[in-house]
């Protein structure tokens, strides 16, 4: 164990930071589904079968980002900042072609993408509406998730938290007025909820583009820099970032799927999944920032060149690990019904969702442990093709094909099919702690 009080304090500072934005971004959800529920459990449905796609999307979003902080910390580490701005010009382009591609598709296929999660024709409109404005707000967001990445990697955190804040204010304000038609405003509905989002998004960025312009203090990112480019940095930038994007698209696919297969069995489930879920979501931020905590410690060690102290960290963190694991665990057994009676739902969807968080309670403790080792560790000292093909078998080889077997074959029951969808959390742990303890995962990605 690290003796060190400074390594202890700087580590849950940032931790904590981490855990607060994520816990607040998720509350925006929350917030959204609970008033979606109390207007209408097929508007609350519609919603959740877009934001599977808007799932997806975060998660290639979210490795655009991770590249920046893998290849970002090892330079922060060498107190090199010029290769980290190129780092970010070519993530940002590519991350603003993405964005522009899903917009054209959601734009030109919405029922035909819909229809994936359901076939509920009215739960398929619902979501047509919703999804009519929110795709505005894809370039949007993926600027600024891109431009948060850029400043993770020299551990300036703490403008996220804020921008979660404002987000979580500005859409429940703004939900509460357009959803329901208070203050005399129109009664929209799903519509509602989207112009929230969409004000949210676009409000996050204009005061992220002021703080970088006016208060942050170690890149001085300009907008010309965002024009430059390096040929030898993109090769090293998608070597390390292309696994991270497959990782990131198949955890996006398998949400889907579990949706998708959920959707089909029972026209109640994919309810229950998405309420049981987003509490799920909320204490997964424990794990979460944790991950992209020990990334950034992990990457800025390796750049500093320091060995003995980089294999002390990885032994000390896993211990944080399971002690983090099994405070998840209780917090949502603890949580799980008083969040959900806020929820107004027919009995057998409620009873659903019940078996569903249980479930869960014993998932998450599994998944706090692996996810950073897997991703903070292995991933963030540089070995992101290890974890790209764990998930490749443990999802698309053993998950995702057991949880059709056992929905539309065996017949089994939701509950045990959310089961078969969650196994891999737990026995991920086994290659997660072999190859965080006794295999090679450090490796130096900075070119001088």
């Amino acid at each position: 164990m690290v003796r060190d009080r400074k390594f202890y304090r700087q580590f849950f500072a940032m931790v904590v930071v981490l855990i607060l934005q994520n816990v607040i971004t998720l509350s925006v959800n929350l917030a959204d589904n609970i008033m979606l529920g109390a207007y209408s459990e097929n508007a609350l449905a519609g919603v959740a079968a877009v934001n599977q796609v808007q799932f997806i999307y975060q998660q290639l979003l979210n490795a655009a980002g991770e590249g920046i902080v893998i290849l970002g910390t090892q330079y922060f580490g060498k107190g090199q900042f010029g290769p980290i701005k190129k780092v970010a010009s070519i993530a940002m382009h590519s991350a603003l072609l993405l964005a522009v591609g899903l917009f054209v598709l959601v734009s030109l296929f919405p029922h035909q993408i819909l229809s994936v999660f359901t076939t509920d024709e009215i739960i398929i409109g619902q979501g047509m509406e919703y999804l009519s404005l929110i795709r505005y707000t894809y370039l949007v967001f993926a600027a600024t998730q891109l431009l948060l990445a850029v400043l993770r990697s020299t551990g300036t955190v703490h403008i996220a938290l804020f921008l979660s804040g404002w987000s979580l204010v500005v859409n429940c304000v703004i939900n509460y007025t357009l959803i329901y038609g208070h203050f005399g405003a129109p009664r929209l509905g799903v519509r509602g909820a989207a112009i929230g989002t969409l004000t949210a998004r676009i409000t996050e960025l204009m005061i992220l583009l002021f703080f970088i312009a006016r208060k942050e203090k170690y890149l001085r990112l300009r907008f010309s820099d965002y024009l430059q480019t390096d040929g030898l940095l993109r090769k090293d930038y998608f070597r390390v970032m292309l696994p991270v994007m497959v990782i990131s698209g198949l955890w996006g696919l398998n949400t889907a799927a579990q949706n998708a297969i959920l959707g089909h069995m029972n026209s109640r489930a994919i309810a229950a999944n998405s309420v049981a879920s987003t509490q799920f979501l909320l204490v997964k931020s424990m794990a979460v920032g944790t991950a992209s905590t020990a990334s950034f410690f992990i990457g800025k060690t390796i750049g500093e060149g320091d060995g003995k102290k980089l294999r002390l960290y990885a032994r000390t963190m896993q211990i944080l690990f399971l002690g983090i694991g099994l405070l998840s665990g209780i917090t949502l057994f603890l949580i799980r019904m008083p969040i959900l009676s806020l929820y107004q739902l027919e009995p057998e969807t409620r009873r659903m969702a019940e078996q569903f968080l249980l479930i869960l309670c014993v998932v998450i403790m599994g998944m706090s442990y692996q996810m950073p080792t897997n991703i903070g560790i292995i991933r963030g000292g540089g070995d992101s093709r290890f974890v790209m093909i764990m998930d490749l078998v443990s999802i698309w080889g053993i998950v995702i094909p057991l949880s059709f077997f056992m929905a539309f074959y065996v017949k089994a029951s939701p509950a045990i099919v959310v089961c078969c969808l969650n196994a891999d959390q737990i026995f991920k742990c086994v290659p997660a702690f072999l190859k965080a303890n006794y295999g090679h995962w450090a490796r130096k990605l900075t070119r001088t």
